[in-house]
């Protein structure tokens, strides 16, 4: 077959419609994914309890710090080396690629079940300081060659901008996870469901599962596009195995070694939540109810929008890096100035929610007063939160990696700092104020290095101005006329709630659209 040469100008407007094609899918797929997650979280509530909730919410921080290990450096160093033997043309070593970082991904994951296995209890007691969850960490360990196979094709994908399969994957996993502890949980209570820890951790590892064989099987029947030739990129691979896992390992440990301290940082901080509710005074079953509400119910709430910003991230990295490559400093300033803007709508549109129907949410869906009051405290963090992951983006496509790293460790720190000054103080309410000052600080300094780095219009009345009056407006709107009716109507509450937060969405979008702050200009 005869192969086309593209032009870099024909070769950036594809990567733009890529970029767009990819938002769009990864986007959708991350809202189908939460969707499916978030009822399957209703159900975990009100199956275990907060308490068992919160012990389940424990064995993440193991899970992250390995899989940082394992997966996480290794998929972008795929990702980054098959991007780049696209561009060269040469579409046969791209294979080679994924084998040997999967082959280096899976035997990490094994060496780690292994001694997670071993030292499970030892993990359970004196990390995690809570030795029920011993055997849920040893059925964990299970799924972390699962995950490797997953992580490394994935990577794979991402290097050729064919995002499908990644965002299928995260469906198939999440639909054979909840299946799965369904019929178990099923079966297990002849009849009455209830799920234990160890179930909930058995759907993980049946959904990873799921997924790497889907992963594996996407192999046989998706090819690159061997038609089309990019320019030449900048990093180099040759065809011995050597030198390709030097390069994937030059790429992956600087990343995986940043990774897994914050990795390491996050997981301290969650561990020390129910530790410093115990020293304020509470039991360890009042202690892990709190946590189970907070992780397990409230958080879920605030992190159900990121299925836009972090498809936007993704993405967003490589059209600055390539802009950056060519000196394009306009497409670097636009680019940036939209993403920021975008964000900046979506947090304010989120506040405006939360703070509105955070209460009706916690008690209509999780029936727990204190999952609602928790979301509209963390209401705030939304516009921060999701600004900072789009800001990490634009300096990362920067190649400024380092900086969001220190700037990352610095917001964690202050919040860890804080945890253990003012939750023995205040109880939870202490972490809620951790929480929102160290999100603070880590937007405050991100926010500071993509100032300095790149010239930008900001457009503070579209980005912040409008959308928080019309947000306001609509919110108070809302809220009356829910309150006025919802006694009128037969229609299941959390239905009907759910129905007003997606109409304050809608009612919020269509104004500033009108109002011009959001404009189809901004995309082309």
């Amino acid at each position: 077959m005869e192969k086309k040469v593209l032009s870099a100008q024909q070769a950036r407007q594809l990567k733009i419609s890529n970029l767009l094609k990819g938002t769009v899918i990864l986007t959708l797929a991350g809202f189908a994914t939460r969707f499916i997650g978030f009822f399957y979280r209703i159900f975990l509530s009100n199956t275990m309890g907060a308490e068992l909730m919160g012990i389940y919410q424990l064995i993440f921080p193991v899970f992250t710090i390995c899989y940082t290990i394992f997966a996480a450096g290794i998929q972008t160093a795929i990702s980054r080396l098959v991007a780049s033997e696209i561009g060269r043309g040469n579409h046969k070593n791209i294979y080679r690629i994924l084998r040997i970082g999967m082959l280096l991904s899976v035997a990490l994951a094994a060496l780690l079940s292994v001694l997670v296995y071993i030292y499970a209890d030892l993990i359970a007691l004196r990390f995690l300081l809570e030795p029920r969850s011993s055997s849920s960490l040893k059925i964990m360990s299970m799924v972390f060659p699962f995950c490797g196979i997953t992580a490394c094709i994935n990577g794979f994908y991402y290097g050729l901008k064919k995002t499908v399969i990644p965002a299928s994957t995260q469906l198939v996993e999440q639909v054979f996870r909840v299946i799965i502890v369904y019929i178990i949980a099923l079966y297990a209570g002849h009849g009455n469901i209830k799920v234990s820890c160890e179930v909930a951790v058995i759907g993980l590892v049946a959904g990873e599962l799921a997924s790497s064989i889907y992963n594996l099987l996407s192999l046989f029947f998706i090819r690159p596009d061997s038609t089309l030739i990019y320019p030449p990129a900048s990093i180099p691979v040759t065809n011995k195995r050597s030198i390709i896992l030097n390069s994937i390992l030059s790429l992956s440990i600087p990343l995986s070694a940043n990774r897994l301290l914050l990795s390491i940082l996050h997981s301290i901080e969650a561990v020390l939540i129910p530790a410093m509710l115990r020293r304020f005074g509470l039991s360890s079953q009042e202690a892990m109810v709190i946590f189970g509400v907070l992780n397990g119910m409230s958080i879920p709430f605030i992190m159900f929008p990121t299925a836009i910003t972090n498809a936007l991230s993704v993405l967003v990295l490589p059209t600055i890096s390539e802009a950056q490559a060519v000196k394009n400093e306009n497409a670097i300033g636009k680019t940036t100035a939209i993403t920021i803007k975008y964000s900046l709508i979506i947090g304010i549109i989120s506040l405006g929610v939360f703070i509105a129907f955070g209460k009706d949410l916690g008690n209509a869906i999780f029936h727990n007063e204190a999952a609602g009051n928790y979301l509209t405290v963390l209401a705030w963090l939304c516009p921060f939160l999701y600004l900072t992951t789009t800001l990490g983006s634009v300096i990362n496509g920067l190649g400024k990696a380092h900086v969001t790293f220190i700037n990352s460790v610095v917001g964690t720190l202050s919040k860890i700092g804080l945890i253990v000054t003012l939750i023995p103080r205040y109880g939870i309410s202490g972490y809620l104020i951790a929480v929102l000052i160290g999100q603070l600080v880590i937007t405050s300094l991100d926010a500071y290095a993509v100032i300095r780095n790149v010239h930008f219009d900001f457009d503070s009345i579209n980005s912040i101005l409008k959308p928080g009056i019309v947000v306001a407006l609509a919110s108070f709107a809302s809220k009356t006329i829910y309150n006025n009716t919802k006694k009128l109507t037969h229609i299941n509450e959390a239905i009907f709630l759910l129905i007003f937060c997606f109409m304050l969405c809608a009612i919020s979008l269509a104004v500033l659209f009108a109002l011009k702050s959001i404009s189809r200009n901004d995309f082309k």
